[in-house]
C-alpha cells in the first residue's frame, strides 16, 4: 500500500478546502488598500506602482473607467486610482475638476475609497503650479492626506557613505517646498504631509531606484489603522512587516495543534491536524500576496497538504524524537506546526521575491522542509516559553 506522501493529489485523504478557506477569510479580514496617485501623463506614476507593488497597470486588474480623467485598477489587496493632473486648456477650475472626480469616487462602495494619495510632480520642476496647489488643498479639505511625491530625482553619489546627493535644482525646489512663497514673497499654505524625493532607477535606467523606502513607510504611517495590513501584504520592498503579520499566524496554528494533541493521537491519525496546518498555509501565503487558487490547480493544493502536513510530516520526525514512541503529544504537534510554518513563510517569501517559481513549489519543499533540528528547537522554545 502507497504511503500518504506517494498518494496522487486526487486520492490523497488531505481535503485542500482548509486553504482555500483561509486564503478566502484572510483576504476578507485584511480588505483592500486604496491609494490614488495625481500627476501629469509622464512623471512616472505606473513606474512608482511597479517598483513598490510589484505590478504594472495591466496586472493590478483591469481598468474600470470611472470618468474623464480618473481609472481606477484593482485586484484583492490594491486598488489604485489614477487620476491625471489638471489639463492644460481646461474651462474648469483645477480644484472644481478635482472635487468633481472626488465625488464620483465617493460615490463608489467603502472598499474603494482612498486611503492615501501620493501627489506626483517631477523633480526637476522649479516649484508647485497654482494649479498643483489648488489641488493639494482640494484634498487636504477632503480629508485625504497627501505625500508630495518628487519623481526621477537624478541622484548623484554623496561625500557620506550611505548618502546620495541631488541636483542644485532639486535642493532649491525643497526648499522652497518647506517655505513657500508666492511671486510677490508672500508665505502661502500648501498642505501636505511630507515631501519625498524618488526615482524607480538610476539614470542609466538600472538598479532598484532610492527613496521608495520612505515613502512606503511614509504611505503606511498615514494609512488608516485598519487599513494598515492590507498595505503591508499590497507592498513588496518591506519584507520584515510580511514576517511581522506571519509569526502570529504561526504561533497561533501551533497553539491550535497542540490542543488537538493534549491527548495524545497515533501517528496514523496525525492527518487530524492537516487542516490546522493548511489553514496556517493558507493564511501566511495572502500576507504574501500569493493568489494561489489562480496559480495552482486544486490538485497541486492537496499534494501540498500531502507533502507538507499531517501523517507524512510526523513519520518524518516522531523516531527521531525521544520518548515521543509513536503517539504525537501536544508538544510535538505545537514543535511540527511551528518548524512548518516558519519553512513555509521562507518558501511564500522567496515566490514573492521571484527567487522561486511557483510552479517548482512541490519539487522544492525538500529545500524549504524545516529539519530535525528544527524540531526540536520548537519544542525547547515551548518549554522556555512555559516557565
Amino acid at each position: 500500500m502507497p504511503s500518504e506522501s506517494q498518494l496522487p493529489a486526487g486520492d490523497s485523504p488531505i481535503d485542500d478546502q482548509a486553504f482555500l478557506d483561509a486564503t478566502a477569510d484572510a483576504r476578507s479580514r485584511y480588505g483592500r488598500f486604496n491609494l490614488a496617485i495625481i500627476g501629469a501623463s509622464g512623471v512616472g506614476k505606473s513606474s512608482l506602482v511597479n517598483a513598490v507593488f510589484g505590478r504594472d497597470w495591466a496586472e493590478v486588474g483591469k481598468g474600470l473607467p470611472v470618468t474623464r480623467g480618473v481609472q481606477y485598477y484593482h485586484d484583492d489587496s490594491l486598488g489604485i486610482w489614477d487620476v491625471e493632473g489638471f489639463e492644460i486648456g481646461s474651462q474648469v477650475a483645477p480644484a472644481e475638476q478635482l472635487r468633481a472626480n472626488l465625488k464620483k469616487i465617493a460615490e463608489y462602495p467603502a472598499d474603494r475609497q482612498i486611503s492615501v494619495v501620493w501627489y506626483c510632480v517631477k523633480a526637476n520642476d522649479d516649484r508647485l503650479t497654482p494649479a498643483d496647489i489648488a489641488m493639494i488643498r482640494e484634498l487636504d479639505a477632503e480629508g485625504l492626506p497627501v505625500i508630495l511625491v518628487l519623481t526621477k530625482v537624478d541622484w548623484g553619489k554623496s561625500v557620506v557613505p550611505g548618502k546620495r546627493s541631488v541636483p542644485k535644482g532639486v535642493e532649491q525646489f525643497v526648499e522652497w517646498l518647506e517655505n513657500p512663497v508666492d511671486g510677490s514673497g508672500q508665505p502661502i499654505h500648501i498642505p501636505y504631509q511630507r515631501v519625498i524625493l524618488t526615482s524607480t532607477s538610476d539614470k542609466h535606467g538600472k538598479g532598484s531606484g532610492f527613496g521608495l523606502g520612505d515613502l512606503v513607510a511614509e504611505t503606511l504611517a498615514l494609512s488608516p489603522e485598519d487599513e494598515k495590513d492590507a498595505f503591508r501584504i499590497a507592498q513588496r520592498l518591506n519584507l520584515p512587516w510580511k514576517r511581522e503579520m506571519a509569526r502570529p499566524v504561526i504561533t497561533g496554528a501551533a497553539g491550535l495543534a497542540a490542543a488537538a494533541a493534549a491527548t495524545p493521537i497515533p501517528v496514523a491519525d496525525s492527518v487530524a491536524l492537516a487542516p490546522i496546518q493548511l489553514g496556517m498555509m493558507g493564511r501566511i501565503a495572502t500576507i504574501y500576496d500569493l493568489e494561489m487558487k489562480t496559480m495552482m490547480s486544486a490538485g497541486a493544493i492537496a499534494q501540498l497538504g500531502v507533502q507538507f502536513t499531517g501523517q507524512a510530516l510526523a513519520r518524518s520526525f516522531i523516531k527521531l524524537i525521544p520518548g515521543a514512541g509513536s503517539v504525537i503529544g501536544a508538544s510535538v504537534a505545537f514543535a511540527l506546526t511551528a518548524a512548518t510554518g516558519e519553512a513555509w513563510m521562507r518558501l511564500c517569501e522567496h515566490v514573492h521575491t521571484g527567487k522561486l517559481d511557483l510552479a517548482k513549489v512541490s519539487q522544492s519543499w525538500g529545500d524549504y522542509a524545516p529539519s530535525f533540528l528544527d524540531v526540536m528547537r520548537k519544542m525547547a522554545e515551548q518549554k522556555v516559553g512555559k516557565r
